[in-house]
């Protein structure tokens, strides 16, 4: 295992224990599938990177860069040192040669994002920092970096400016119509995204209990004495296979407004990939290079990405996908199956639970 303590980037990196670094990773090697291919083939795209850029005039970045820079705490040697550590730690592991800058903002509220279209800016919340222990922060910051190289801060900012948009001219009709279409599609891409960056996180800390105490402590506080991992992991288990039809679309309707899945979701996805061959063999050294990434054929990753929703349908034990899943294999008696689903047709009516305006870490 290489040495981690010496001088790389013009930062010397120092962290609490010796890690496993990831020389020229791509981050391919740890996105969600539905994430790699979008991000694969955007950056196929021809002018892709002039487009943005013209478009960058009209989004309010350079007002979010002097709103922190002006109005919150700049992460440096001099200014939560312990953060700064963490954060060049994070980028020698991921090979992420400019280290991004990092703000403190006060804010209760656990939260942490990464935006920026020309440069990632990280902002991370003094309720976050209060929150988590050193282990639990090292992957969050790692958790955001991943965003960084992956280039999510671009589709982050564009979500945020597109969010503003649809509330400004809600009044027009079609107007707003069209632009709710682009935003609830980013927002499921930017969900993948989240379980994309987990896995960054996790590669960075290279500790999947502190990753996990840390999901815990953003859904239940600073009570970890209260908590246990197997129980807050089965009730991802339970959500995922309980109740009926009914619930199967209520858990839809309550999903759609959130740019980040529910957090017991993000636990169990975390584990599960951190069980996996595919983890392991980046903790081995065998992953894809940066190098390669132009080589990558977008053919091949929404393949990928078909095959992964395709097994994620055929696996769910959610009641809808198990009866997607049926009319699929051309099941009989469907009318009846969907009449048992919610309830035989009675019962009371359901509404769904409007979403907390929240940006989970």
């Amino acid at each position: 295992m290489p040495d981690d303590s010496h001088e790389q980037n013009g930062h010397e990196n120092v962290p609490s224990r010796q890690r496993r670094r990831f020389e020229g990773i791509s981050s391919r090697a740890y996105e969600h599938p539905a994430d790699r291919s979008a991000l694969v083939a955007l950056r196929k795209l021809s002018g892709f990177d002039t487009v943005f850029k013209a478009l960058s005039g009209l989004l309010p970045e350079r007002s979010l860069r002097l709103l922190f820079l002006s109005d919150s705490v700049r992460v440096s040697d001099q200014q939560f040192a312990h953060l700064n550590t963490m954060l060049r730690d994070a980028c020698y592991i991921l090979d992420l040669e400019k280290v991004p800058p990092m703000y403190v903002n006060q804010d209760p509220q656990p939260n942490a994002m990464c935006i920026g279209l020309d440069e990632p800016i990280i902002v991370v919340t003094t309720g976050l920092v209060e929150l988590l222990d050193e282990e639990e922060m090292r992957a969050v910051i790692g958790h955001e970096v991943g965003h960084a190289l992956s280039g999510h801060s671009v589709y982050r900012t564009i979500l945020l400016f597109l969010t503003s948009l649809a509330l400004k001219i809600a009044w027009i009709p079609l107007g707003n119509l069209a632009i709710m279409a682009i935003v609830t599609a980013l927002r499921e891409w930017f969900r993948k995204s989240e379980l994309s960056a987990d896995r960054a996180g996790l590669l960075v800390g290279q500790d999947v209990q502190a990753s996990m105490r840390g999901l815990m402590k953003i859904a239940g506080g600073n009570h970890l004495h209260e908590m246990n991992v197997d129980a807050f992991l089965a009730q991802a288990e339970e959500y995922e296979a309980g109740g009926d039809l009914r619930d199967s679309v209520l858990k839809i309707l309550n999903v759609l407004p959130r740019s980040h899945p529910f957090t017991t979701v993000r636990a169990a996805e975390l584990k599960k990939w951190a069980e996996s061959r595919d983890f392991q063999r980046i903790m081995d050294g065998h992953y894809p290079r940066r190098s390669e990434d132009k080589d990558t054929s977008v053919t091949d990753s929404f393949r990928e990405s078909a095959s992964h929703y395709s097994s994620t349908v055929k696996n769910s034990k959610d009641p809808l996908m198990k009866l997607v899943t049926d009319i699929a294999g051309g099941a009989g008696d469907l009318g009846g199956r969907v009449r048992r689903g919610f309830g035989g047709g009675g019962g009371g009516t359901a509404t769904a639970q409007e979403d907390p305006p929240r940006d989970d870490a």
